[in-house]
């Protein structure tokens, strides 16, 4: 007889562990591993790389997005036990596998668990030779992609970076999620910065729940769609949709990785765009399957690895330069082919040195790209942000008609026609 699959039972007192622990008794392919009291149980148990294959039942406690997502990476094959219809849809949607407790009949429990430690053990081989999360290489868009795609509307997301010292991303991705919905539809803003978010201050939200928190609880529990998503998002004008940020820096354990995925593939199939400002930092602490709280930077990287295009916002000064330089190299690092578009903001005649030179310095470090030029129009952005609109609500200006241009150029248009944007004020404080 063959090594039979180690199992892990967490049945939290359901009326089907007794018959599946004597089907687990007479099965030729599995055995019982451990009965697991409940869910921290069950994944330290799964974390030692012991069990091949877990039973779990629906309404255990705390059973989420995030555990499910960690029994799979843990090489464990997970089958959910619910009985009810609305917990098989809400599990499902999580990614887990679900099943019908009638469906474990004695002879089947065995075939079902080697069935499912083998496709998890397949899983984590396929895991292993791709490059982690953060690491040269790892593009990592693909399958969300598809996954988004069956849904049979596909947003493209413009992830806005930029290095450390406020070059300016946030007033770049207001402005351009501003712009975009003024020529092209739908637009989902996200603001995904973990450290310093200022996108619900630009745009004048004045709202004490997070859309960012909201949508990642619902994501968590299940409960995450596009009418959802679009629910936790506020209207700051017409076709421009807002997920506000953080309440406080200290909150953004609270985006798990799961949840986060989750967002990102519900806000595709929301808009056309989706536009995402991140924060600064590239650093990977490196992935802990297990740890207690999510990477701080897992938002940042996890939006870079889904985008279409990345908008590199750098400031025109010397120290700003220095760090879009070094910020180029280490995003090249990190995502090898996608499309970058570099802007240089709060360009001004006093720093001595034109456009070409600037673009020249550009392509020494990463090749040919895209630049885009933003004037130093201070009265323009302290007016807008000021009264808490966009600029294309503030009228016309230098900054404005430079950002236009790169609405123009993201979509692959030449430049339009302006026309500005009717605010819904009452959309923005409720």
């Amino acid at each position: 007889m063959g090594e039979r699959t180690p199992v892990l039972v967490a049945a939290a007192g359901a009326g089907w562990e007794s018959g599946v622990l004597e089907a687990l008794a007479r099965s030729r392919t599995s055995v019982l591993h451990k009965r697991c009291v409940d869910l921290p149980d069950l994944l330290a148990t799964a974390r030692t790389g012991l069990a091949g294959a877990a039973l779990v039942d629906a309404a255990l406690p705390g059973l989420d997005a995030d555990s499910v997502d960690l029994l799979r990476r843990a090489g464990v094959g997970s089958l959910v036990l619910a009985g009810d219809p609305g917990d098989r849809d809400r599990l499902t949607r999580l990614g887990a596998v679900v099943l019908h407790p009638d469906a474990l009949t004695a002879g089947d429990v065995g075939a079902l668990v080697a069935q499912a430690a083998h496709q998890a053990a397949h899983q984590a081989d396929d895991r292993a030779d791709e490059p982690p999360a953060g690491s040269a290489g790892a593009t990592g868009p693909a399958e969300p992609r598809q996954a988004a795609a069956d849904d049979g509307r596909l947003g493209r997301v413009l992830v806005v970076w930029g290095p450390a010292g406020a070059p300016g991303r946030t007033t770049v991705a207001v402005g351009l999620a501003a712009e975009l919905a003024a020529r092209a539809g739908e637009v989902l803003l996200l603001d995904a910065d973990p450290y310093a978010g200022a996108v619900a201050q630009h745009l004048g939200v004045l709202d004490d729940v997070s859309g960012l928190l909201a949508a990642a609880r619902l994501a968590n529990a299940g409960g995450l769609d596009p009418t959802t998503l679009a629910a936790a998002a506020r209207t700051a004008a017409d076709g421009l949709r807002v997920l506000t940020g953080l309440p406080r820096a200290d909150r953004w354990s609270e985006v798990r990785p799961a949840a986060w995925a989750e967002v990102l593939a519900a806000a595709v199939r929301l808009a056309a765009h989706v536009v995402v400002d991140t924060g600064f930092s590239l650093e990977d602490a490196g992935e802990d399957l297990f740890a207690p709280a999510p990477r701080r930077n897992g938002t940042t990287l996890g939006a870079l690895e889904r985008a279409d295009e990345v908008v590199v916002v750098g400031a025109a000064d010397p120290v700003g330069l220095a760090r879009l330089a070094r910020g180029l190299v280490e995003l090249r690092d990190v995502l090898p082919s996608t499309p970058l578009r570099v802007v240089v903001n709060r360009m001004r005649p006093s720093l001595g040195w034109s456009e070409r030179e600037v673009a020249g310095m550009v392509e020494g470090f990463v090749g040919p790209v895209p630049t885009v030029f933003l004037p130093d129009d201070r009265p323009a952005a302290d007016r807008a942000l000021m009264a808490g609109r966009s600029l294309v609500e503030d009228g016309d200006s230098p900054l404005r008609e430079a950002l236009a241009g790169l609405a123009g150029a993201v979509l692959g248009q030449a430049p339009a026609a302006r026309r500005g944007l009717r605010s819904r004020r009452a959309g923005r404080a409720r």
